[in-house]
């Protein structure tokens, strides 16, 4: 179970990426991950009529008092940290909303370690912290931006945010939290329209740019096989727009495959869970916000870790447990396979 006082699992593979959901609270409410209203159900259902008639909106928000506490989470990846992880991202639902972010940021940005420190968000937000943050030592962000049409983000989004989001990809640019890269998730018949333009912006700002497939995480449980878009009809409509390189992987558990524009800045990336799974080369844990790590994102299972947290385990104690969850890890997930079954938290409450 042990490589070193590594955290190995049973397949092999090292950990070396923990993401850490710092609240499963979020101002957003996307369609693939916590659609709200009415207005957005129908949004749905007017498009595939194999949605269920009605579908119940389900909201259970951790109490403040299960949520990690900053000392607590740095506890959790000084240790991690001593067993090999060296990628800390946090994500929430939405970190921005977590007060004084930047509190834990310094605590992180501390440890001798950590090779990467970075964070994912809506970007709403991020004007009014990003100096605190980039002061504590954030390194990196990742911004999601599912459409550049108003009124197609506010239909996404359930929020008229776009002008925000906009404004804090640019000021984090100009504050050199390098590499900036861009998240949109891709549905078929609601922003799939958008593909060449939101490549051509991230080639326009030199951008990373990244595609996702739509993945079954979603509260509303209305994900169906039809509503992805394969990572390779995505790569085939951008080659026929733009001339592309391909970029060698820094590592082989990188979750994109890279394409460099040629001739100028930027590039785009697929991240493609669904058509071409990457499970093999997995190194990542998640770290919930109430305190359960998470071997996969689409693990049925999770782990306890705030109560041993709060009662007086010690160092040693922890370590060995985070060995023991971790060599339970899964092989793969079994998206699109008649046996698959989705987790009952959304991607909100998992962390990203």
């Amino acid at each position: 179970m042990s490589r070193d006082g590594l955290l190995v699992d049973s397949h092999g593979r090292v950990m070396r990426d923990l993401r850490i959901s710092v609240t499963d609270r979020c101002n957003f409410r996307c369609l693939y991950c916590l659609p709200e209203t009415e207005a957005a159900f129908n949004f749905y259902r007017g498009r595939w009529a194999k949605l269920p008639k009605s579908t119940p909106i389900v909201r259970q928000w951790a109490p403040r008092s299960h949520i990690l506490t900053f000392e607590e989470i740095e506890r959790v990846v000084r240790l991690a940290v001593q067993m090999g992880i060296d990628k800390i991202r946090l994500t929430g639902g939405e970190p921005l909303l977590r007060q004084e972010l930047e509190r834990l940021v310094e605590k992180l940005a501390r440890i001798e370690g950590i090779r990467d420190l970075a964070m994912t968000t809506n970007g709403f937000h991020f004007e009014q912290k990003a100096v605190a943050l980039r002061d504590a030592g954030l390194r990196r962000v990742s911004f999601s931006l599912d459409s550049l049409d108003r009124s197609n983000f506010l239909k996404i989004t359930g929020r008229d945010g776009l002008g925000q989001v906009l404004t804090g990809i640019r000021l984090a640019q100009e504050m050199e939290l390098h590499p900036v890269k861009i998240n949109a998730v891709i549905i078929k018949g609601i922003n799939d329209h958008e593909i060449e333009a939101l490549a051509e912006f991230g080639q326009q700002n030199g951008l990373s740019f990244r595609f996702i497939e739509f993945m079954p995480l979603d509260s509303a449980r209305v994900w169906l096989r039809e509503l992805v878009v394969p990572a390779e009809e995505i790569l085939a409509r951008l080659q026929r727009r733009f001339d592309l390189r391909p970029v060698v992987r820094d590592r082989s558990s990188e979750t994109a495959r890279r394409w460099a524009f040629a001739g100028g800045s930027g590039e785009i990336g697929l991240i493609a869970p669904v058509s071409q799974p990457f499970c093999g080369h997995c190194n990542r844990l998640r770290l919930t916000a109430d305190g359960h790590l998470r071997t996969c994102l689409f693990s049925l299972k999770e782990h306890d870790l705030r109560s041993p947290l709060r009662s007086g385990a010690s160092d040693d104690a922890l370590k060995a447990y985070l060995q023991e969850v971790v060599w339970q890890k899964e092989a793969r997930h079994h998206i699109g396979e008649p046996d698959f079954v989705a987790p009952q938290r959304s991607m909100s409450c998992i962390g990203g």
